[in-house]
């Protein structure tokens, strides 16, 4: 058998850090490719497994080996409470691309335009992953795939299609862009194409993607009250989605 502590190391630069048990439990029910899961109690965590996703416990049961809680802290920066991590295989960029642009699509695609926050980049794909959109797309500096978007996201990057694309590489369909200054988007049905574009956190949509839209369209929103939380804004977007004819996978 592999030492697990000497597989980690020898893979850790060029994989994606599942950080607690919920990040291990969505990867393995979503098909990622898992090289090596610890922990510092072997049958606490299977024992949390037949509790919370007796589903997964089977696989969790052939994947985790158990390591020394001082072993444990020098894998893991910030180990979670659970005491659990493991390491996987990015999916496909290729494989990814041609999701995005595959036609028709049956759910949207979400675009974050040159998001800031690692914390809400992780939490829109997990709504993303929720309501079954085709994916997420990043522009700009922020990598999606970042440790702390993958935390944030609970693992659930791997239950859609998530990448950092340029502007031309964005996915076809109309672009429905949220900005203050659109039409109410309780007038509009947004169809299963749409690709879904959300401003930064702090300056909202660029001019480059503004310029794309097709639609301009604003969430209700009481005055004097600037501005929704970028998750937040997300989940209701695809909520009205869901509620005019869409549906989670």
């Amino acid at each position: 058998m592999n030492d697990p502590v000497r597989v980690w190391h020898r893979i850790a630069d060029e994989s994606v850090l599942l950080d607690g048990f919920h990040a291990l439990k969505h990867a393995v029910r979503f098909g990622a490719d898992i090289p090596v899961a610890v922990t510092t109690d072997r049958r606490a965590t299977l024992e949390l497994a037949a509790e919370l996703a007796p589903d997964v416990r089977g696989a969790l049961d052939g994947l985790l080996d158990e390591v020394p809680e001082a072993e444990f802290s020098h894998l893991v920066t910030r180990p979670h409470p659970t005491s659990v991590a493991a390491l996987a295989v990015r999916p496909s960029r290729a494989a990814h691309l041609e999701a995005l642009a595959r036609t028709p699509r049956t759910a949207p695609v979400v675009v974050l335009d040159d998001p800031r926050n690692l914390g809400n980049a992780g939490a829109v794909i997990r709504l993303a992953a929720g309501f079954g959109a085709t994916g997420v797309v990043t522009t700009g500096t922020l990598d999606p795939w970042h440790p702390t978007v993958v935390r944030g996201g609970a693992g659930l990057h791997f239950a859609t299609a998530v990448e950092r694309l340029t502007m031309d590489e964005l996915p076809p369909g109309p672009v429905f862009a949220l900005d203050p200054e659109g039409e109410d988007i309780r007038g509009s049905k947004i169809p299963d194409d749409a690709v879904l574009a959300f401003g930064s956190e702090r300056s909202g949509l660029s001019a480059g993607l503004r310029a794309r839209a097709d639609h301009l369209v604003a969430l209700p929103m009481r005055p004097q009250v600037s501005s929704y939380n970028l998750a937040t804004s997300v989940a209701m977007t695809l909520f009205h989605w869901s509620a005019t004819g869409g549906a989670p996978a």
